[in-house]
């Protein structure tokens, strides 16, 4: 077999080869298994021998290895090139040397699987093949043949369970084969995510789960750390940021609940990496408003996913929970992860989960992201998990806290402008923030719109039933109530005996009635107690009496099975008895058989089995199949020799036909040329002959030429002529069209220019308009401020003459009563000033000038119409206005009143 596997090797017969191997199987499969295995690794070295030879004779493996597919065939474009080009390049010659035998290597792997397929003796060199075609896949990043040979395993697992009555099938409940079989599938999921096969290693992670569900086994925490571990790559390459944090948290308790070597510093950081996972799921549901079919999908997904990532080998769907963010950051905090993390990671889930900071929220979580986007490393304590790094959630992180950021804002906001909300925004432009806000609107997470025109956002009014403002308004009446009790504590309790002394007797008497009513109770107990003691007495003898029934049943059993192992015993002595008497009677036939052929007998001895007999009658087979091909290669010997011997007698014949054929043909070829040669001359002359008849028609056919050619000249020239005038008259019409459009553009251009040049003289005139009325109202503000400058001197001149009176009347009280006539001169300005200030009738007096006027014995002043219209608002005038105190001079002006004026003049 070696030598045959060499051959097929070398000649690449990989058909020839297989159909070797099945035969051979079938030869040693129950006599010697090992002799299978040498040859078959013997076949795959050599294979893998060959292409490495190959590969080291090629000048650049990326080139010669550039085929998609290695059992394609050769494309057409592929031969044309290769015909029409005269001189083959180097990329040709490498490929024609390389390409096959890694086309034989691949066929070798696939044909070893399909020869050790669902064998229980076979299965470990399964698993090493599976294994060694697993890394030509890695080494030389066959892509197409990694998922055709995951297909292939998967395939094979699929017959294997299909046909359960299959001899020499492996028993997948068996520690051994199972572990072999996990292997293999936890090998072909590394290799895919290497070869970043994402979807062909999703495949193979529920390959390994539903193997799992086959047998009803979890596989060993080392095995199990790996699928986790791959899960998480996948998830976070499929943006499935829910899952992914599931999947690390999952990681996080195998490591701290299997892992005894793990540091601290090695699970906070896987601590912190489920955190920062758990935290890049967005915070809205995705599902809102989508329909019901699509909600049933992912419901559908939802739980798969959940029975993937929890490892879970029931099928029902009441034992499946469903996976959220929300009952994931209630686990963690349940199971202590919090408590393990890193102090920034720990600071940004409570800024981003708990706090209230609509105006810095990005601000404040800005150094947090930045010093976590620096973490990570390899863990020394943990080997199957690969490098940590930690900056791969800061662009989640960012959106998240631009979400929460946009969330707390509406909850305080109702506009605001976008370069204010740009700003409280460190992370991203505002085109970023606006598709993330569409996403959150989208999925009712907020409620926002953003009005470019106006250059703000508006963030649309909640209703007070909202799930936002009913928390915000609950969170602060909870905070005013700690407020509350730290300005006003509570007052202690006062003493109780005070209280109890007046109701002594009461208590007393309760506590009597208590006591007795106790004691009725452990009365009660008592019989109760009695009562289930004779209870489990009677169960006690029920039991005893199920317990014997279950004993006689028990010898019962034991008797029928006594009795079924004597028969079956018997039966069994019986078949070896009949194989016995069988085995005779082959041992005669076989006899007979040796001894008509003349041959001793070799059979000896009594106790003769019949698997010995049937081992005996192979052995001849293959002794008379051996003497039957030696008579063949004798009778083919015989036939090659008589084959010789023919052929060199006819040899001479056929040399001999072979001359007399070349002279006749010889004489055929002068005889046809002679009748060639005659045949042209008579042509030639016919020709001749044809050319003088038709020469005296040459001088007519020159006429007729000429009058074609001129009548075609004439209509040529016309049709020209038409053509250019036709081109000269659209020429013309263009050239007017674009006059036309000229002049149209002069005139707008003008109409434009003069239109512009009114609206400039308007503005012009409204500018000289303005400027005017200011310098009006300047003009006005001036003169009134100069009225009252002038009133208040009047004012300070008439207070003087006042107090000058008043020192010269105290001054003349002193001395002797002056005459009756100055008395009535002083008096008498006084009467006129009461005179002129009476009341105009219809006019309203305020209440405490009608007061003061009762008191003094004068009359109030009028109080002038404040809404009177503006011609007699502006005028101006003096009044004199006399009192008991005091004379005041009052100017008014402008829409204010005279009392005004007076009170507090500007």
């Amino acid at each position: 077999m070696f030598k045959y596997v060499e051959l097929c090797v070398d000649m690449r017969k990989g058909r020839f080869a297989k159909d070797g191997l099945i035969q051979y199987r079938i030869i040693c499969q129950q006599v010697n298994v090992s002799s299978l295995e040498e040859v078959i690794k013997h076949f795959m070295h050599l294979s893998t021998e060959k292409a490495e030879q190959a590969r080291s004779q090629a000048q650049a493996l990326e080139e010669a290895l550039d085929v998609d597919d290695l059992e394609a065939d050769k494309r057409p474009e592929d031969l044309m090139l290769s015909y029409v080009s005269g001189e083959k390049g180097k990329d040709r010659s490498d490929r024609e040397l390389v390409t096959p035998w890694f086309k034989f290597l691949w066929e070798t792997y696939r044909t070893v699987l399909e020869i050790l397929r669902n064998n229980s003796k076979l299965e470990a060199l399964y698993a090493m093949t599976a294994h060694r075609a697993f890394q030509f896949c890695k080494q030389y990043k066959r892509t197409t043949e990694f998922r055709r040979l995951c297909e292939i395993i998967r395939n094979h697992l699929a017959n294997l369970n299909k046909y359960r009555d299959q001899r020499d099938r492996p028993d997948l409940s068996a520690p051994e084969s199972l572990q072999l079989y996990l292997d293999t599938r936890v090998e072909q999921l590394k290799i895919a995510t290497e070869l970043e096969l994402w979807q062909e290693a999703f495949r193979s992670v529920e390959d390994i789960h539903g193997l799992m569900c086959l047998v009803k086994k979890t596989p060993k925490p080392s095995l199990m750390v790996v699928y986790y571990v791959k899960l998480t790559e996948i998830f976070w390459i499929s943006s499935s940021h829910l899952y992914h944090a599931y999947a690390w948290f999952r990681l996080f308790l195998l490591q701290k609940s299997f892992n005894k070597n793990l540091s601290q510093k090695d699970l906070q950081l896987i601590a912190s990496s489920v955190v920062l996972a758990a935290l890049s799921v967005p915070p809205h549901d995705r599902t809102h408003g989508a329909s019901h079919l699509e909600l049933e999908h992912e419901k559908e997904r939802n739980l798969r996913m959940a029975n993937l990532i929890g490892f879970n080998l029931e099928t029902k769907p009441e034992s499946r929970e469903m996976l959220s963010r929300s009952s994931l950051l209630a686990e963690l905090a349940s199971k202590g992860v919090m408590s393990c993390v890193t102090q920034e990671v720990k600071d940004v889930y409570h800024l981003l989960e708990h706090e209230f900071h609509p105006s810095d929220l990005a601000l404040k979580a800005l150094p947090l992201i930045t010093k976590i986007s620096k973490l990570g490393g390899k863990l020394s304590t943990a080997s199957s998990v690969p490098e940590v790094q930690l900056s791969q959630y800061v662009p989640a992180l960012e959106r998240l806290a631009t979400m929460r950021l946009l969330q707390q804002v509406s909850n305080v906001y109702q506009t605001m402008k976008i370069e204010t909300l740009t700003g409280m925004i460190p992370f991203f432009d505002f085109s970023v923030v606006e598709k993330i806000a569409v996403d959150a609107v989208k999925q009712k997470f907020v409620s926002m719109k953003v009005d470019h025109m106006k250059n703000v956002v508006i963030f649309c009014k909640t209703s007070l039933e909202s799930d936002g403002l009913r928390d915000h308004l609950a969170n602060f009446a909870e905070q005013l109530n700690k407020a509350r009790q730290m300005i006003y504590p509570p007052d202690r309790k006062p003493s109780k005996l005070g209280a109890l002394l007046p109701t002594l007797t009461e208590v007393v008497a309760k506590e009597h009635k208590r006591l007795l009513a106790r004691k009725s109770i452990i009365e009660k107990r008592k019989e109760e107690q009695e009562r289930q003691l004779l209870e489990m007495e009677r169960e006690e003898e029920s039991k005893r009496l199920r317990l014997q029934k279950i004993t006689e049943e028990a010898e019962q059993r034991r008797l029928a099975t006594e009795y079924e192992q004597r028969k079956n015993q018997r039966i069994l002595r019986e078949i070896e008895e009949r194989e016995i008497e069988e085995a005779q009677a082959l041992l005669q036939e076989a006899e007979k058989r040796i001894k008509k052929k003349g041959k001793k007998p070799i059979i000896e001895g009594d106790k003769i089995t019949k698997q010995t007999l049937m081992e005996l009658t192979l052995t001849e087979q293959l002794r008379e199949r051996q003497e039957m091909e030696k008579k063949l290669q004798k009778l083919a010997k015989t036939m090659d020799y008589l084959e010789r011997a023919k052929r060199e007698e006819a040899a001479p014949l056929i040399e001999a036909a072979y001359q007399q054929r070349l002279v006749e043909e010889r004489l055929l070829h002068e005889r046809e040329q002679q009748q060639e040669v005659e045949v042209s001359k008579q042509r030639h002359e016919g020709d001749l002959k044809e050319k003088e008849r038709l020469a005296r028609m040459m001088g007519n056919k020159e006429i007729y030429e000429v009058r074609v050619v001129s009548h075609r000249q004439a209509e040529f020239n016309r049709l020209r002529r038409e053509r250019e005038e036709r081109i000269s008259r659209i020429l013309q019409s263009r050239r007017q069209e674009r006059e036309k459009l000229r002049k149209l553009k002069y005139y707008l251009k003008l109409e434009e220019e003069r239109q512009q040049k009114m609206h400039e003289e308007e503005e012009a005139r409204k500018r000289e308009e303005a400027e005017r009325r200011k310098k009006e109202e300047a003009e006005r503000l001036a003169k009134l401020a100069e009225i009252a400058e002038k009133q208040r001197q009047r004012e300070r001149e008439l207070e003087e003459k006042e107090r000058q009176r008043r020192e010269a009347l105290l001054g003349r009280a002193a001395e002797p009563a002056p005459p009756a006539r100055p008395l009535e001169s002083v008096t008498a300005p006084a009467a006129a000033a009461a005179a002129a200030t009476a009341p105009t009738p219809g006019k309203y007096v305020p209440k405490f000038m009608r007061d003061r006027a009762e008191r003094t014995g004068t009359a109030p002043p009028p109080e002038t119409d404040r809404w009177s219209n503006s011609s007699s608002s502006r005028q101006d005038g003096d009044r004199w206005r006399g009192d008991d105190k005091r004379t005041s001079y009052v100017a008014g002006g402008g829409s204010r009143s005279s009392s005004s004026w007076s009170r507090n003049p500007r």
